[in-house]
């Protein structure tokens, strides 16, 4: 008999509930409740936006932008779809706008921006050569293709899911996909390939 704790649909409904009533505090203009969904969604937004745009510098700027959108226009979430859904595709096209106002070139490396637990030297080791060798495969793919990697792998949303935020079909996100695990398999050549 398994150990690990199966999730159900109640603990789902549990979490839309929460940020249901979360996100209805936030329109009755109550700040504590929009400082809590920030800092819940803080965490994630940092890391999909450090991987879609690749400059550190955009990455609060959109984050503080997203959330505004939140903050000024909580009704524009009609519930369709999970919040999460909806906040992500608002970060989505506000990093794309981002992105087309920057005349600088992408930064090269933004390893202080990546997280990784710290178990013990050596797995830290490891697992900092891991995320380098994958965030470095990752630089080379196109936006779009680090947003469907990221959303898929890190933010573990579904195809369906992906395809709301980025605003396309599901099966351009499955193409998308399909190419840009492709080119990391290709960039990797056997080293670290073995997740995708």
């Amino acid at each position: 008999m398994s150990m690990v704790p199966r999730r159900d649909g109640s603990a789902a409904e549990t979490e839309r509930d929460d940020e249901a009533r979360l996100l209805a505090a936030v329109a009755r203009r109550e700040i504590r409740a929009f400082e809590a969904l920030y800092r819940a969604y803080h965490p994630r937004l940092t890391r999909f936006l450090m991987i879609m745009t690749r400059r550190a510098h955009l990455v609060e700027e959109v984050l503080d932008d997203t959330m505004m959108v939140v903050w000024d226009r909580p009704d524009g979430f009609r519930g369709a779809s999970k919040l999460s859904t909806w906040i992500f595709a608002i970060a989505y096209r506000k990093a794309l706008k981002a992105m087309k106002r920057q005349d600088q070139p992408v930064e090269d490396k933004v390893a202080e921006a990546r997280p990784s637990p710290e178990p013990g030297p050596e797995q830290l080791l490891a697992s900092r050569q891991l995320q380098g060798v994958l965030f470095d495969a990752m630089a080379e793919l196109s936006t779009d293709h680090r947003a469907v990697v990221d959303l898929a792998y890190y933010q573990d949303m579904g195809y369906r899911q992906i395809a709301e935020i980025m605003d396309c079909p599901v099966d351009t996100v499955k193409t998308r996909m399909f190419h840009a695990r492709r080119r990391l398999k290709a960039s990797l050549d056997g080293g670290g390939a073995d997740w995708l």
